[in-house]
């Protein structure tokens, strides 16, 4: 038998999560299907950059950028191969202030910041909590963002006005552009039935491309936009004092910019599991988009975050291996460097239309169903997420969702407490009150009503047989019914407390609580208030 050395075992490893290892299942037709489904992401990822770019308030090639590296990056080591990560709006609409105010180089700095924070999110495995969210809270995400990134095409639906604005597009130039937005959608619905060897959306790209180039229709390009020519980005320092001004400056923004990046990305990834049935890594994803957002901020990147549109294109295109994510970044680097004056020749009309498709793919449209049949409080969740999601941002609806979920736990769970009153079979004139239900702040008040020591009798057990003592509220009411009891010169005792109950109780100090106390409840170990003794029977 061979004896592993620590650096063998590293090395081993290092090999198991390695991608090169992922490569031994290669085949050929999949091999296709990823490189064809990188090539369409990227040229939906084109518009998507600059469009972020702008709203941001820098220069269209400083979302290029962070497109190629958070994309990189993230498809080589993070925790759900297939995903595919760029600049969001999400994030760009919190970097507005940032930029306006100081300048490029301090969202640099922050971007960096962001980065950092991220990897120690991941480190301190808080990826972990994505599981807290509930599923209707992921039913207004989804749907959200489905209309989120609808309302976002319709800006694809303005020209300029000739005065430095945009206007609505009017007349044949509307009618075109609708038009060949349907025909890529039709195409995309079509294809599938006809051939899966090749992603329906790409064809769906090529086609409505070649056509308005060959026959030269007059609809806005992806030129229109912007020119996507540049180089390699380059690496720099970023350009702010290194003072505490400065850090009191950035860190704001650092902590918004990580805490909806990762939020974005992980329920991004709980939604991609679930698609292609494969498990993801939370805490390798934090740890992967803060490494991709440290570099980025490093090479004049605006940082980034798990993308829903350009995952499900992805996704349904067939991308399954991190093959897809890295080649989607590779295509948009060649689309910068060397690609630029083709890619500014397609028609916006032809990437709206995929999106628009991706919206349709992406709406829970069986949450409609839903509403009608799950809890009032569920189907106000899935609603009032859906709206914050839009009206808002994806970081603060997911946090009021959450919220109001565990406010109606906490208020049906505080619901439950009662009850039931038996005379004891093994002590004479005892009764015995069977606590039901959980025991915590929310159900502390119910608990205390439950009893009345001036009007009861004189020996009473109180048996957590079917209760749980939850937090320092629950140990409160214990007390304060206790204390109730004493007063009265009654004699109270606690009865089958479970051994985290006996925690509590022990960290209190209120309480000395014996650990033999069967968890089985096979016999029964009683507290005595009155005396302090443990007894058995």
């Amino acid at each position: 038998m061979t004896q592993k050395t620590p650096l063998g075992d590293f090395a081993q490893r290092i090999r198991a999560n390695s991608f090169f290892t992922h490569s031994r299942e290669f085949n050929l037709p999949q091999t296709r299907t990823d490189i064809l489904s990188g090539l369409t992401v990227a040229l939906a990822l084109v518009p998507e950059a600059v469009a972020f770019a702008f709203v941001a308030g820098v220069d269209p090639l400083v979302g290029l950028y962070a497109a190629f590296m958070v994309g990189l990056i993230t498809a080589v080591f993070g925790g759900m191969p297939g995903m595919i990560s760029g600049a969001t709006g999400a994030l760009a609409v919190v970097m507005v202030a940032l930029v306006a105010d100081h300048g490029v180089e301090y969202l640099f700095a922050t971007v960096v910041l962001m980065g950092i924070i991220q990897i120690a999110a991941g480190l301190l495995k808080l990826g972990k909590f994505i599981r807290m969210v509930p599923h209707p809270v992921m039913l207004g995400f989804v749907n959200g963002l489905a209309i989120v990134i609808f309302l976002a095409q319709m800006e694809q639906f303005k020209v300029p006005d000739g005065a430095g604005g945009h206007q609505w597009m009017t007349g044949m130039t509307l009618y075109l552009t609708l038009g060949l937005v349907a025909a890529t959608m039709a195409i995309i619905w079509v294809t599938p039935r006809l051939t899966k060897s090749f992603p329906a959306p790409l064809a769906a790209i090529g086609l409505v491309a070649a056509a308005v180039i060959l026959l030269d229709i007059p609809v806005p390009r992806v030129g229109d936009l912007a020119s996507v020519k540049g180089g390699l980005p380059a690496f720099s320092i970023p350009d702010v004092p290194f003072t505490f001004e400065t850090l009191k400056i950035i860190l704001p923004y650092s902590i918004i910019l990580a805490a909806i990046g990762l939020i974005e990305s992980l329920l991004t990834l709980n939604l991609v599991s679930e698609i292609t049935g494969k498990p993801g890594g939370a805490s390798k994803e934090c740890v992967a988009q803060g490494v991709a957002n440290t570099v980025t901020g490093f090479f004049g990147g605006m940082g980034g975050c798990a993308m829903i549109g350009q995952s499900m294109i992805n996704v349904n295109s067939g991308g399954r291996t991190r093959l897809s994510g890295i080649s989607a970044a590779l295509f948009l680097l060649a689309f910068i460097l060397v690609g630029s004056s083709i890619i500014e020749l397609i028609p916006l009309a032809a990437l709206v239309g995929v999106m628009f498709m991706v919206v349709i793919g992406t709406f829970a449209w069986q949450s409609f169903k839903i509403l009608r049949i799950v809890p009032l409080s569920d189907a106000l969740v899935i609603v009032l997420v859906t709206a914050v999601t839009v009206y808002e941002d994806l970081a603060t609806a997911v946090v009021v969702g959450v919220i109001v979920s565990a406010l109606v736990y906490a208020w049906n769970a505080a619901s439950q407490i009662h009850v039931q009153k038996h005379p004891s079979q093994t002590q004479a004139g005892a009764l015995v009150y069977e606590i039901e239900g959980p025991l915590f702040f929310g159900s502390a008040g119910s608990f205390q009503k439950l009893f009345d020591p001036e009007n009861g009798p004189d020996h009473v057990i109180l048996d957590f047989t079917k209760s749980r003592v939850v937090d320092q509220s629950a140990l409160q009411a214990i007390e304060a019914v206790a204390d109730k009891y004493l007063k009265a010169g009654k004699r109270l005792q606690l009865r089958h407390l479970s051994p985290d109950c006996h925690q509590l109780l022990a960290k209190a100090g209120q309480l000395m609580i014996n650990q033999d106390d069967d968890p089985e409840y096979h016999l029964a170990v009683d507290y005595d208030v009155q005396t302090g003794r443990l007894g058995g029977h």
